[in-house]
C-alpha cells in the first residue's frame, strides 16, 4: 500500500497551525514530519489534526527552539529519540509504522553564520552533531527506513542559487558538504529527492532577509528526503511545493514530499 511523507520546517507549530492544517487538508499526505517546532509537547495542538485525520503523534519538544514531530494517519509507534553531540536539544524523533518502516525526523542544528568552529560554538556543534549522526548509522545499518528533516546542508552546486557566493557560507561550505556526505554514506542512504529529480537547479528554502524571495530566487535545498537502500526503489513522485513559501505569514522552508508504495 503506498503512502506519501512529507517534511517542512514550520518555524513554529502554534504560530503556523492554519498553514499546517491547510496543507493537510490540500495535499492529504500520510505522514508529516515537522522541524522547529518551537513548542513542548503538551502544547502543540492536536484537535485540528485529530479532525482532519491525522490522530497519531509522536514528538520531542522543548519551549521556544527546536522540536520535531510526526503526525500520521497510519498507526505509528516512538521508537527513539537521539541527542548527538549531549546538546540537549529536541532534534530527532523516530518512529515506527505497522509495516516494519522506520521514519528518522531531524532537525540538524543551523550552525551560526561564521564557518569557523574556533570563533562560532554553533559552527562546531553543528560538525559533531553530523559526526555522531555518521557513526550512529555506521553502527546501527538502516533497514526499510526512510530519514527525513531539514538537514541544514545545501549538498549539491544546483541545490544553491550560486555555488560559487555560497562556498564560504554556512549551509553550503566544502565541510559541511563533506560532513553530510559521511554521514549520507555511513547508512547508505539514498537521497529520493534526486533520485526523482536528478538535474537542474532545486530549493526548498528562502530566507525571510529577501522580499522579494519569488523573483530573486536565492534559494538552497536544506531539507532532505532519504531512503535505505532495501526500499529506495520504492520511492517516487518527489515534489516540493514552493508556492507554500508565499502563503501568508508563511515559514521560510517549502514542504518537501515522496510518496513510497510499500
Amino acid at each position: 500500500m503506498p503512502f506519501t511523507i512529507a517534511t517542512w520546517n514550520i518555524n513554529s507549530i502554534r504560530l503556523r497551525e492554519p498553514l499546517v492544517l491547510r496543507f493537510l487538508a490540500q495535499e492529504k499526505p500520510d505522514i508529516l514530519c515537522l522541524q522547529e517546532c518551537k513548542s513542548p509537547v503538551e502544547k502543540i495542538p492536536t484537535q485540528g489534526f485529530a479532525e482532519l485525520g491525522y490522530g497519531y503523534m509522536i514528538a520531542n519538544g522543548q519551549k521556544g527552539y527546536n522540536g520535531v514531530a510526526i503526525l500520521s494517519r497510519l498507526p505509528i509507534r516512538e521508537v527513539g529519540k537521539l541527542d548527538f553531540a549531549s546538546l540537549g536539544h529536541a532534534r530527532h524523533i523516530a518512529g515506527e509504522l505497522e509495516n516494519g518502516v522506520v521514519i528518522h525526523n531531524f532537525y540538524v542544528p543551523a550552525g551560526g553564520d561564521v564557518p569557523d568552529r574556533k570563533v562560532n560554538e554553533k559552527f562546531g556543534q553543528k560538525l559533531d552533531y553530523l559526526v555522531e549522526m555518521r557513526d550512529h548509522f555506521r553502527s546501527n545499518t538502516p533497514r526499510k527506513s526512510i530519514l527525513v528533516g531539514d538537514l541544514n546542508i545545501a549538498p549539491r552546486e544546483d541545490d544553491v542559487w550560486s555555488h560559487k557566493q555560497l562556498l564560504k557560507v554556512v549551509s553550503h561550505t566544502p565541510l559541511e558538504v563533506e560532513h553530510l556526505a559521511e554521514t549520507q554514506q555511513a547508512g547508505g542512504w539514498i537521497d529520493i529527492t534526486r533520485q526523482d529529480i536528478p538535474q537542474g537547479k532545486l530549493y526548498s528554502w528562502w530566507s525571510y532577509r529577501a522580499r522579494d524571495w519569488d523573483s530573486s530566487d536565492r534559494g538552497r535545498r536544506l531539507d532532505h528526503v532519504w531512503a535505505s537502500p532495501d526500499i529506495a526503489a520504492s520511492a517516487h513522485s518527489s515534489r516540493i511545493l514552493r508556492e507554500l513559501r508565499g502563503w501568508e505569514k508563511p515559514s521560510d522552508h517549502a514542504p518537501v514530499l515522496a510518496t513510497f508504495d510499500l
